[in-house]
Protein backbone atom coordinates (compact mmCIF):
# COMPACT_ATOMS: atom_id res chain seq x y z
CA UNK A 1 0.00 0.00 0.00
CA UNK A 2 1.63 3.14 -0.94
CA UNK A 3 2.12 6.17 1.55
CA UNK A 4 -0.41 9.73 1.10
CA UNK A 5 2.22 11.63 -0.69
CA UNK A 6 0.46 14.83 0.84
CA UNK A 7 2.38 15.48 4.27
CA UNK A 8 5.03 13.16 3.52
CA UNK A 9 8.61 14.21 3.08
CA UNK A 10 12.02 12.70 1.05
CA UNK A 11 14.73 11.58 2.04
CA UNK A 12 17.83 10.20 0.45
CA UNK A 13 19.76 7.15 2.71
CA UNK A 14 22.49 5.27 0.84
CA UNK A 15 21.97 7.04 -2.30
CA UNK A 16 18.01 5.74 -2.33
CA UNK A 17 14.93 8.17 -2.24
CA UNK A 18 12.51 7.50 0.72
CA UNK A 19 8.76 8.80 1.39
CA UNK A 20 8.10 8.95 5.21
CA UNK A 21 4.94 10.19 6.71
CA UNK A 22 3.95 10.68 10.55
CA UNK A 23 -0.18 10.08 10.80
CA UNK A 24 -1.61 13.37 11.32
CA UNK A 25 -4.32 12.59 14.26
CA UNK A 26 -3.43 10.11 16.83
CA UNK A 27 -5.48 6.63 17.10
CA UNK A 28 -7.53 6.29 19.74
CA UNK A 29 -4.51 4.41 22.00
CA UNK A 30 -2.17 7.08 20.87
CA UNK A 31 -4.59 10.31 22.27
CA UNK A 32 -4.55 8.49 25.36
CA UNK A 33 -1.13 7.95 25.40
CA UNK A 34 -1.25 4.00 25.88
CA UNK A 35 0.23 3.62 22.38
CA UNK A 36 3.49 5.06 21.38
CA UNK A 37 3.30 7.05 17.92
CA UNK A 38 4.23 5.29 14.82
CA UNK A 39 5.36 6.55 11.29
CA UNK A 40 5.37 5.06 7.77
CA UNK A 41 8.95 4.78 5.44
CA UNK A 42 8.31 3.78 1.55
CA UNK A 43 10.55 4.06 -1.69
CA UNK A 44 9.61 7.06 -3.30
CA UNK A 45 10.42 5.37 -6.96
CA UNK A 46 9.02 1.86 -6.25
CA UNK A 47 7.10 1.32 -3.42
CA UNK A 48 6.99 -1.66 -2.55
CA UNK A 49 6.67 -3.38 1.30
CA UNK A 50 5.99 -0.41 3.70
CA UNK A 51 8.19 -0.25 6.55
CA UNK A 52 6.07 0.77 10.36
CA UNK A 53 8.15 2.50 12.68
CA UNK A 54 6.79 2.44 16.54
CA UNK A 55 8.89 4.85 18.06
CA UNK A 56 8.88 5.63 22.22
CA UNK A 57 7.61 9.07 21.90
CA UNK A 58 3.96 10.39 22.74
CA UNK A 59 1.98 11.05 19.19
CA UNK A 60 2.59 15.23 19.64
CA UNK A 61 -1.36 15.68 18.60
CA UNK A 62 -2.42 13.14 21.95
CA UNK A 63 -5.18 14.61 24.17
CA UNK A 64 -3.25 15.12 27.40
CA UNK A 65 -0.46 17.30 26.19
CA UNK A 66 2.00 15.16 27.17
CA UNK A 67 5.13 16.09 25.55
CA UNK A 68 7.60 14.09 23.40
CA UNK A 69 10.98 15.19 20.96
CA UNK A 70 9.85 15.29 17.75
CA UNK A 71 11.22 12.60 15.31
CA UNK A 72 14.10 14.28 13.46
CA UNK A 73 14.60 12.96 9.79
CA UNK A 74 18.62 11.12 11.14
CA UNK A 75 16.16 9.82 13.25
CA UNK A 76 14.05 7.88 10.33
CA UNK A 77 17.39 7.74 8.38
CA UNK A 78 18.50 5.31 11.44
CA UNK A 79 15.58 3.47 11.87
CA UNK A 80 15.79 2.86 7.50
CA UNK A 81 19.27 1.57 8.31
CA UNK A 82 18.59 -0.59 11.12
CA UNK A 83 15.26 -2.26 9.01
CA UNK A 84 17.56 -2.90 5.65
CA UNK A 85 19.90 -4.91 8.11
CA UNK A 86 16.98 -6.82 10.01
CA UNK A 87 15.51 -7.99 6.46
CA UNK A 88 13.32 -5.23 5.13
CA UNK A 89 13.06 -5.13 1.22
CA UNK A 90 11.74 -2.45 0.00
CA UNK A 91 10.92 -2.98 -3.14
CA UNK A 92 9.38 -6.27 -2.09
CA UNK A 93 5.64 -6.34 -2.26
CA UNK A 94 4.57 -7.55 1.08
CA UNK A 95 2.82 -7.22 4.62
CA UNK A 96 4.26 -4.25 6.42
CA UNK A 97 7.67 -4.70 7.69
CA UNK A 98 7.36 -3.65 11.40
CA UNK A 99 10.35 -2.37 13.16
CA UNK A 100 9.89 -1.64 17.51
CA UNK A 101 11.93 1.15 18.97
CA UNK A 102 9.59 1.90 21.47
CA UNK A 103 11.67 0.43 24.59
CA UNK A 104 11.15 3.29 27.08
CA UNK A 105 7.99 4.57 26.26
CA UNK A 106 5.47 4.95 29.26
CA UNK A 107 1.92 5.28 28.89
CA UNK A 108 0.55 8.12 31.08
CA UNK A 109 -2.84 7.08 31.06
Amino acid sequence: MALVKKGSRLMNVNGTAYRWRLRGRPTYDQGLVRSPLTYAVERADTPGTTLVVTTNQPHPSNWFGTQGSPILPAQVADSIRTALTDGWSPESPGSPFRLDQSAGFVSSH
